[in-house]
């Protein structure tokens, strides 16, 4: 059986391939969160974060699929170094905010390519990125405000999560770019 011959890389098939290790590492950073929380006994912080991990699992899973419908190969990653030791709750929330933040420097960057080489497609796929994005910062930021608030009376924090829900949109986003095997 002949294998076909897959598309040249450009740049930015590399920072897509790259952005595959960087969703799959957010997701693995997700889980060391929520189970942080959970040895803590807070249920919904370990709830918000077992659920942002899918979702990042999720975007890792969009980008293989936009590869493979455009013909590039892929390569499956390994994660990098995940923290797992912390002392206070805001040093949680304070590294998932700035890993979102990190996350959309690195979408603009895969729009910027795409763009310069006038990729229009690739730049077209990258809008759905940059608007989730804008929506984890503004999440990750309310929940860092309300650990703030609360002062460290965390059942405040855990009574705010689950009257609010935040971050839990109701299900899958139906603008959301196809996810290869399918969402979890």
């Amino acid at each position: 059986m002949a294998l076909t011959k897959k598309q040249p890389r450009s740049k930015f098939y590399e920072l897509l391939q790259a952005q595959i290790h960087n969703e799959f590492n957010a997701s693995q950073q997700y889980i060391a969160l929520a189970v942080w929380f959970d040895a803590e006994d807070l249920p919904q912080l370990a709830k918000h974060f077992y659920k942002q991990s899918v979702e990042e699992r999720n975007h890792a899973m969009a980008l293989v699929q936009y590869m493979l419908d455009t013909d590039h190969h892929v390569e499956i990653p390994g994660t990098g170094e995940v923290r797992n030791d912390f002392s206070d709750v805001r040093e949680l929330i304070e590294l998932a905010l700035q890993q979102e933040k990190d996350v959309a420097t690195d979408i603009q960057q895969l729009a910027k390519a795409a763009r310069a080489e006038e990729d229009y497609i690739g730049e077209q796929f990258t809008q759905w990125f940059l608007k989730e994005q804008v929506e984890e910062i503004s999440q990750m930021s309310t929940l860092l405000n309300i650990v703030k608030r609360a002062n460290g009376n965390l059942f405040e924090v855990e009574n705010h999560l689950h009257r609010e829900s935040i971050g839990d949109g109701g299900g899958a986003d139906p603008g959301m770019p196809p996810v290869a095997g399918g969402a979890l």
